[in-house]
């Protein structure tokens, strides 16, 4: 223990300093962390056998042997030993230090350990396994399901076995032969997927770029790299050509891409980051490519008596002798990892080879220039080029090039590959696999590792930069970290290619960016739970004084109250205090996302808001009959009864009626039979309640009942009382969801009641028409409208379109089912009732799948007239029929409707008495509504049976009655064709 006064080192134990006599401060629990590592378990078989009857110390001297050679080739490999008990060895690969090929490491060990075990006259059973654990910073000590898996597998192996989880085998699927096997693991409900180790590749890569797809952009590049391989050709002399970039960026695809091209003798090598013997290893693989010829050299690269010096002169000697014959492109792979003698090999070429074409082409991430910082600087015959990522368009080509996804797969992968071809690739790879936009192992594992390299202070940076997101600012950083500056960090950062510059959010500060959001994800996904809880928390107590220009403010800091909320509700250690902060500033995001008519934000922050705000909250009901306005008609039913049953639960009488309430409305839309009757006693019952106690929101709650009462039943002029109540009283109670619904039960009252022209242009101009997105979208459908009914199809169906787009871009499935109903009326006027068929079959097809029985049962009313229409009136009548049957007996619009095409169909067939009872059953439902055009369609119903009875005067009166509320109204193609009729008579 070292004294924080002298220096001095002490014995673990001293309470005191033994050079000045200060107290000594206990040592700091290792900083805890989250990663992925892969865990080996071995143990010897039959040892309880073997033990039997053989001499001690022959026994013991095996065993030493076993520990020892075992320890000697976890340890070569990058792995760290953490236990021996009896005869089993743990060992652990990815830690301290995380490497990209880990899981590569712990199967090439594990595959060597087998072999060294049979030499020894042992045999062994061996488990690798691969998965998230905690560690202590500096501590090989891991915990994790993980650690239990690689336990069970090594359990499950038979005598001579390696098994490898499934984890690990995707990590290493490209240098090795496995074949599958199901493990019953104890513990696991389902046995464990698992794989028998046939062969290891001791000189693969641990996952392999594709290199068979289009090179998609990189077009300068390649040029590039053309020119200087022109120029060793036309120069006769080496020219050194460094393409920098990070892992996955696209290097090797185009260095392939050149290799197709060039007319040359091509060798390749590759540097490896561990192992023995590795200083001139990929030398060594690009003279074997070169056969016989290359014994010498190789000999002599592998004699110790030789000075470097030599030994570099040997090598340029062969290579200048190869390409005297042809041009020679020799390619060195991943050389941030060659030893600094390599290094020096390669400046040595390029230095001083002439009078022979060679294009050394040097492959590196940026860290290179970390341990190089003027790699190539000062050569002439130098090119250094930084590979950038691809643009989004090249991005969307490359999924494309692999296939293709859905479109919201393609949006979700280009935005969290931000433009690495590798990490494009794995991650449609692994969508086809198993249906998810997740994070590959193999991403996870070169982030990881990337992370891992970072400096402690580095690594602290850039991990509070990622609790505040993918955007970060300098201010925040310096007080997540608590320290006077963060500048040389950020400047490291940045140079390492994992964050970039961007536009600060705060005036006066700077901001940075990750260079992809899985760098960013990877940063945060490192720090425990514990430490993500308080930052979250502390980040959120510095942006609420530094953030109070942020529109989204509340959302910004609800978020992160949540999160820490969340992380110590998981650790076990809920916080009420914190819950209901968070709750509360999510509640009024919610608010104000309903302001601006963004009903699934509002949906989705008030429904945060409700999974954290405590149950004694008083904000929770009111949060609870918020989102209930704002969730859409499409959204699940669950989620609405769920809220429901939370209102009709509470102690409070007036949180239970709105629970009622809202059960209503729901039956009213999904199961309507006999919902009228009880929705009015209710409303009756609630409206005087909550009026004596001047609460709006209770009375904006039962105005929005009564208004879906009268509006289920027809009747516009009642509905846009209600709504206009509703409106009001939501206003003053500042219920915006509410107020919405409002806006739309007014529109649809306007739309359908007996309002003219006159009228609907009055609205469309009006300040209430203007405001938000609700607003506008109800300014197309209500200029729609007015098209339709002046006779200009065109304009209607470019304003419906974009009404149509303006609810797909807020998400209000609900409504856009509705809207995709809205021109079938014009269709049918203009004569084209296949596609107006078409249009219902497919709201039919929606709305039954969101349970919507009231607006279904009127659709299935409506494609029975179409298919009148196209000639089919038996079907048309069997659904005419279902209709009727389906809705609510108060749904006279269905009866209006459906009464009246059955008198049609009978009166075709020549049952004329039961077609004159239909069609005036059909006008005796239509004017309980005071919709014009169900009366005006009632009359022409009723006009068709009489002509089809021969009585031409009868029918002359219901059309002239149809033709004077076409004409009254407005609508000019019915009135064209209504007098049409007249004139036929």
């Amino acid at each position: 223990m070292r004294c924080a006064s002298c220096g001095q080192e002490n014995p673990q134990g001293f309470r005191f300093c033994g050079g000045c006599g200060e107290a000594l401060e206990p040592a700091a629990p290792p900083r805890q962390v989250r990663k992925v590592v892969t865990a080996l378990f071995c143990d010897l078989t039959g040892s309880t056998a073997r033990g039997h009857g053989a001499d001690p110390e022959a026994l013991r001297a095996t065993m030493r042997g076993y520990y020892d050679e075992m320890r000697a080739i976890l340890e070569r490999h990058g792995g760290t030993v953490e236990k021996f008990v009896g005869d089993a060895v743990m060992a652990v690969f990815g830690v301290p230090v995380a490497h990209e090929d880990d899981a590569l490491r712990a199967v090439r060990a594990a595959w060597e350990m087998k072999g060294a075990v049979g030499e020894l006259g042992l045999e062994a059973r061996i488990g690798v396994n691969t998965g998230e654990v905690v560690a202590g910073q500096g501590d090989s000590l891991v915990t994790g399901d993980a650690v239990n898996v690689a336990a069970r597998l090594e359990q499950a192996a038979e005598p001579g076995e390696v098994l490898i989880g499934a984890a690990t085998r995707r990590l290493v699927r490209d240098a090795v032969r496995v074949e599958p096997v199901e493990v019953a693991a104890k513990g696991k409900p389902e046995p464990v997927d698992a794989f028998r180790l046939l062969h290891v590749d001791r000189e693969a890569a641990p996952f392999a770029r594709r290199l068979d797809t289009p090179l998609v952009g990189r077009t300068a590049e390649l040029r590039q790299l053309e020119q200087a391989f022109e120029r060793a050709v036309r120069e006769n002399r080496c020219h050194l050509f460094t393409l920098l970039g990070a892992a996955g960026v696209g290097k090797s695809r185009l260095t392939a891409e050149l290799l197709a091209r060039v007319d040359a003798r091509v060798l390749q090598g590759r540097c490896l980051d561990y192992g023995e013997g590795i200083t001139f290893w990929p030398v060594v693989s690009v003279l074997k490519q070169l056969g016989d010829r290359a014994r010498d050299t190789l000999e002599r690269l592998s004699a110790a008596s030789s000075t470097p010096n030599e030994l570099f002169w040997a090598v340029r000697s062969q290579l200048e002798e190869v390409a005297s014959e042809q041009p020679l492109v020799v390619c060195f792979d991943d050389i941030q990892w060659g030893e600094p003698t390599f290094l020096d090999l390669i400046d040595h070429v390029a230095d001083l080879s002439r009078g022979a074409p060679i294009l050394l082409l040097c492959l590196a991430r940026p860290e290179l220039l970390d341990k190089r910082p003027s790699w190539a600087g000062g050569k002439l015959n130098a090119t250094t080029l930084l590979l950038e990522p691809l643009s989004g368009d090249e991005c969307a080509q490359l999924i494309e090039a692999h296939g293709g996804v859905e479109a919201e797969v393609r949006t979700r992968i280009l935005a969290a590959a931000d433009g690495n071809p590798l990490f494009v690739e794995e991650m449609v790879a692994l969508t086809r696999e198993n249906g998810e936009v997740a994070v590959p192992e193999t991403v996870q594992a070169l982030l990881q590792a990337r992370l891992d390299q970072l400096a402690g202070d580095e690594r602290s940076v850039i991990e509070r930069g990622a609790v505040e997101g993918q955007v970060f600012h300098r201010s925040a950083l310096l007080e997540l970290t608590k320290v006077p500056d963060v500048e040389p960090q950020l400047v490291g950062l940045v140079r390492k290619e994992l964050i970039q510059p961007a536009t600060p959010t705060f005036a006066g500060d700077h901001a940075f960016r990750f260079r992809h959001l899985l760098i960013r994800d990877a940063a945060y996904d490192a720090l425990p739970k514990e430490t993500r809880a308080e930052l979250h928390e502390r980040f959120a107590a510095w942006l609420e004084p530094h953030g109070q220009e942020l529109l989204e403010l509340d959302e910004v800091l609800g978020y992160h109250l949540e999160q820490a909320a969340r992380y110590l509700r998981e650790l076990g250690r809920p916080s009420r205090e914190l819950e209901g902060r968070a709750g509360r500033r999510l509640a009024e995001a919610g608010s104000k996302a309903l302001a601006r008519s963004d009903l699934p934000a509002a949906a989705n922050l008030l429904g945060r808001a409700l999974a954290v705000l405590p149950e004694a909250d008083p904000l929770r009901p009111r949060a609870a009959i918020e989102r209930l306005a704002a969730l859409d008609e499409a959204s699940p039913l669950e989620e609405r009864v769920a809220l429901i049953e939370e209102l009709e639960a509470n102690s409070d009488e007036a949180l239970r009626m709105h629970g009622r309430i809202a059960r209503l409305h729901l039956r009213l839309m999904t199961e309507p039979q006999d919902a009228v009757a009880e929705a009015d006693r209710v409303a009756e019952e609630a409206l005087p309640i909550f009026l004596e106690r001047d609460d709006d929101l209770g009375a904006a709650h039962v105005y929005f009942l009564i208004a879906w009462i009268n509006w289920l039943q027809s009747r516009a002029l009642p509905t846009k009382a209600a709504a206009e109540q509703l409106r009001e009283h939501a206003r003053r109670a500042g219920a915006l969801g509410l107020h919405d619904r409002a806006r739309n039960l007014l529109y649809a009252a306007l739309h359908n009641g007996p309002f003219g022209l006159e009228h609907l242009r009055a609205e469309l101009d009006s300040p209430a028409a203007r405001g938000s997105p609700l607003a506008e979208l109800n300014r197309f459908t209500v200029g729609a409208e007015i098209a339709y009914r002046e006779g200009r199809p065109e304009d209607y169906f470019v304003l419906h379109d974009e009404a149509v787009v303006l609810t797909e871009r807020l998400g209000l499935e609900g409504i856009r089912i509705a809207l995709i109903k809205f021109p079938v009326d014009l269709l049918l006027a203009l004569g084209r009732p296949a596609e107006a068929a078409e249009i219902l079959r497919k709201a039919d097809r929606a709305l039954e799948e969101h349970g919507q029985t009231s607006y279904r049962s009127t659709t299935l009313v409506q494609l029975a007239q179409a298919l009148y229409a196209l000639g089919d009136p038996d079907e048309a009548e069997r659904l005419a029929v279902h209709g009727e049957e389906l809705g609510a007996a108060e749904d006279v619009v269905n009866f209006a409707f459906g009464r009246g095409l059955r008198a049609k169909i009978a009166a075709d067939r020549g049952d004329h008495a039961e077609a004159e009872e239909l069609a005036r059953s059909g006008l005796e439902y239509a004017y309980r509504t005071d919709f014009p055009r169900i009366h005006a369609s009632a009359h022409e119903a009723l006009a068709h049976v009489h002509r089809a009875a021969g009585r031409a005067d009868d029918a002359r009166t219901e059309l002239e009655r149809a033709l004077e509320l076409w004409e009254r109204y407005g609508f000019s193609l019915e009135a064209a064709r209504t007098r049409a009729s007249l004139v036929e008579l």
